[in-house]
């Protein structure tokens, strides 16, 4: 994908290519690039004059789909709002993202270096947010910070596989509250 602007009507085109992608790729992940330009509505040529290849359109989907996801942490203020509200808001974005970007999200570890430069941000934003949580209260004294947002990851990664059609918002308040309560009761300690 070119780094420089794209025109409104180039841009408008780029987006309907994009969308289809996931969405023809969600459904069949075999799928050709003509199939991808018919749900696009767009030409076979047009898909092939942006991107060469099928991989290119992969990688480009990929990517698009890890700059919506920093942009949905970025959106809860992690760093400027109470720990817990950015920590429940960035979820609830997260989920948006990571449900509706499912074949893109499972592609983003390929070996794009911006995808993998994009994702190392959104740790560290994430480390700093578990490091506020914890010097508010929010997270123990005494839990491992690497090990609770490693874990957080893993909630979120099931939340986004739910079957049963929950919103992003109410997964999100079943990642926070398992993240923070935890399943058990305490009293077996």
């Amino acid at each position: 994908m070119s780094t420089r602007p794209l025109r409104a009507d180039a841009e408008r085109t780029m987006t309907a290519i994009l969308e289809a992608a996931e969405q023809t790729f969600s459904r069949d992940p075999a799928a050709t690039m003509e199939q991808v330009a018919e749900a696009a509505g767009v030409a076979r040529t047009t898909v092939h004059r942006r991107f060469a290849t099928r991989e290119a359109l992969v990688d480009a989907l990929a990517l698009w789909a890890t700059q919506r996801f920093a942009s949905a942490v970025d959106a809860a203020h992690p760093d400027a709002v109470p720990p817990l509200v950015a920590l429940y808001q960035a979820t609830a974005n997260v989920l948006g993202v990571k449900i509706g970007w499912g074949f893109a999200m499972s592609q983003a570890s390929s070996a794009n270096p911006e995808v993998a430069r994009v994702h190392e941000e959104v740790r560290e934003t994430c480390a700093r947010l578990f490091r506020r949580a914890q010097e508010a209260g929010v997270l123990r004294a005494d839990v491992d910070l690497d090990w609770t947002r490693r874990v957080y990851y893993a909630l979120i990664h099931e939340a986004a596989h739910d079957t049963d059609a929950k919103s992003p918002d109410a997964l999100a308040t079943i990642v926070v509250d398992t993240l923070l309560r935890g399943a058990g009761t305490g009293s077996a300690l």
